[in-house]
Formats: structure tokens, sequence, C-alpha cells
């Protein structure tokens, strides 16, 4: 196994913005290479524990050693059965919850993983290396499905034409690889487009990745359960790198602090309603200038912060 190695974006602002309690029980969703997940263990004593979340076998073996000593816990998992999983250790409510969404360095840098568009590799993208892979999804997916999923997660304007060029090539032969999807989508690039476009296979990368990990879907219900975990004052930071991610995010905040919801045309409140958070950060915080320049994988990310009312 390569060395994981993962930069973590925007360390002091979560640190931060999670307000970490010495006995507080905390939540790193995507544990990772295990870097924000040592700082939130460092500041925690007196009874204090942080549990790290991670789908990948390969993150959750080298967390594991990487917090060795501290207080806390690794376990392979998607962040979406947070619930479950932190019930199996006897904890129903915790104290903040920390979610570095998308692909980590360690993933996107490990050819063989298959989530590059830059090195030549079995086109896999399975985070937690089991289920469909993306191999899997462009050989029997119709068009039409192929459309829809590189125009819903990656806003491609161009899917109907890759979907019909990946379905064309895999007449003749399987697309098995990274650079074989690659060259398909180049193809169906317009010229002046592919002059324009540094890589134009980033968008049907990311939309395949996303569908084959489920990640908008994982997303939505782990907001849902891990709010409710929370302790009244506890706080959930997420960071995004995508507007599709950082759209459902900012939507479900909303619906937090919003106390009223009666129709707006009744003159006065009947529904007795409450706002159940409150917003920490108005706009999302955004890596410095240092730190867009010594990680460009820092550049997309938004960090946006809700306290449990």
């Amino acid at each position: 196994m390569s060395e994981f190695s993962h930069k973590s974006i925007m360390l002091n602002q979560c640190i931060e913005g999670l307000a970490i309690k010495p006995d507080g029980i905390y939540v790193d969703g995507t544990c990772g290479g295990a870097g924000h997940s040592r700082e939130i263990a460092k500041h925690l004593t007196e009874g204090g524990m942080l549990y790290g979340l991670d789908q990948d076998p390969d993150a959750v073996v080298v967390a594991t050693e990487r917090l060795s000593g501290l207080p806390a816990k690794v376990i392979q998992t998607n962040f979406r059965d947070a619930k479950y999983a932190l019930r199996k250790e006897n904890v129903e409510k915790i104290d903040g919850v920390l979610l570095d969404l998308g692909v980590s360095s360690y993933q996107l840098d490990t050819a063989e993983r298959g989530f590059s568009y830059n090195a030549e590799a079995y086109l896999d993208m399975r985070m937690s290396k089991e289920g469909p892979s993306a191999a899997d999804l462009v050989n029997t997916l119709s068009v039409q499905e192929l459309t829809d999923i590189l125009r819903e997660y990656g806003e491609e304007k161009f899917a109907y034409g890759i979907a019909k060029k990946i379905v064309a090539y895999r007449e003749n032969e399987p697309v098995t690889t990274t650079t074989q999807l690659s060259e398909i989508v180049n193809s169906a690039y317009p010229a002046a487009e592919r002059r324009k476009s540094k890589n134009p296979s980033r968008k049907t990368f990311q939309a395949l990745r996303i569908a084959v990990n489920d990640e908008l879907g994982a997303l939505k219900d782990a907001l849902n359960d891990m709010f409710e975990m929370l302790n009244p004052g506890g706080r959930m930071c997420i960071i995004t790198f995508h507007s599709l991610e950082d759209r459902i995010v900012k939507q479900y905040f909303k619906e937090l602090t919003v106390s009223c919801t009666c129709p707006k045309e009744l003159p006065i409140c009947i529904c007795g309603g409450k706002a159940k958070g409150k917003l920490i950060t108005k706009k999302p915080i955004e890596a410095d200038a240092q730190e867009q320049e010594e990680n460009r994988r820092s550049r997309s990310a938004k960090l946006r912060i809700i306290e449990k009312l």
C-alpha cells in the first residue's frame, strides 16, 4: 500500500468551528488519513472520545495507527450508517461531527484505485472496495441512464454525446480502464471545447464516482442522523468540494434554522415551530490564499457550520 497522504483542509477553522469540549464525544465521519481526527483527539481529556469513521479499509488501517495512544477509535463504515455503528459502541449522543466530503488525496494519487484520469488503471472508484465498480456501470447502463448520471452528478453539458460514445465503444470491447474512458470522453468533446477545457474527463469521472459510491444519498442520510444525535450546543462542520454537495448542505442547514413553517398568506404564526439550529457561518468559509497555494485541492472547498439549539 502506498503512503497514505492527505492534507487536512482548513484544519484550524474546523477545530475552532467544532468548539471542542475536553470531555465531549466527537465523530469524524470521513477519517481518511486521520489529519482532522488527530487534532480533535488531542483536544480531548477527562473522558472525551473521538470516533473516526471511514468506509475505505486502507484508511482504517492507517488511521488506527496514527490515532494510537489518543482517546480515539476507528470504525470501518460509511458515515451514512454512523447512528448504527455508534450505537454498537453504546453512544447515543455526540457533541460534534465533522464531514470532509469527496475523494481523499490518497485515493486520487493511488492509481490502482481507479479514481484518476491522469493514470492508467482499472476503472474502479469504489471507496469501500465493495459493490459495483465504475467499469460495471459504463458497461451495463443504457445511453439514457449514463446521460442522466453525467448530467445530474457531473453537470456535463455533453452528457448525451459521451454516453453514446461509451455505448458504441463497448460494442467492440468493454471499457475497463481509466485511460479508455478518458479517450472516449475526449473524442466526444467538440474540438473547440477540448481546447478550452484542461481536462474534459473531469466531470465524467466525478459523476461516475458519485454514482458508484452514492455520495449524495449518503450525505443526505448522514445529515439527518448526525444532527439528531447532537447534544444541544453540539456543532456540525461540513466541508464540500462541489456545488451539488454544497447545495444539499446549505439547504439542510437553512431548513434547520427556520422556526415558522406556516403558509406565507397567514397573518400570524399558528404552527408554534421552533428553529432546531443556528448558523455559525452565514457564508461558507474558504481556505486562505496560502493554503490554496500549498494545496490546490483546497481551492474548491467550502466549510459550513451549524450549532444545535
